[in-house]
């Protein structure tokens, strides 16, 4: 696992492979960095499904609404919801969407990112400036590599556990 300098800012996800650590970019966007914090401690992304992975491109997750695998999980609507949070502003940044950074999803309105995100499998810059980046993979990136492809995958693979480094004993 990758040395965590900023344990407030790191999220460790672990994914049937093993853990994946994600170093979150407070400083560039601040209010979608919160957000994940606030609903990884809240428990909202465990046993959330991937439920839009496209080969050379993403892994999307985070419908903490419809994408729990263990409440009224409903592969159909997956994708389609976020959280009883409102909707955050885009955070736009000159940070481009390279590999293993982790972008805002939202729909066609820059201002509706709420709890999904997608991790990029590649260097993805035509997203930039139109998506928010605010963390990136720091360890682990072989498990993202590994997420079951689909849209939406026929069994997906799903977050199992989310927590935000300090708050790990």
């Amino acid at each position: 696992m990758a040395e965590i300098k900023d344990p407030e800012n790191t999220i460790i996800m672990t994914l049937k492979g093993g853990e994946v650590v994600i170093e979150l970019l407070p400083d560039v966007a601040p209010k979608h960095a919160e957000r994940m914090k606030a609903l990884a401690r809240a428990g909202a992304y465990d046993n959330v499904c991937f439920h839009r992975v496209i080969e050379g491109f993403m892994a999307q997750t985070g419908d903490v609404e419809n994408g729990n695998m263990e409440k009224d999980f409903n592969l159909r609507r997956a994708g389609t919801g976020g959280s009883d949070l409102p909707d955050l502003p885009a955070e736009f940044s000159k940070l481009p969407h390279d590999r293993g950074t982790l972008g805002a999803a939202r729909s066609q309105n820059p201002n509706s990112a709420n709890s999904q995100f997608f991790i990029n499998f590649k260097d993805n810059h035509f997203l930039n400036g139109q998506y928010t980046v605010y963390g990136r993979v720091v360890s682990g990136m072989d498990h993202v590599d590994a997420i079951t492809r689909g849209e939406p995958p026929a069994s997906p693979d799903r977050m199992i556990k989310v927590v935000v480094a300090a708050d790990v004993a």
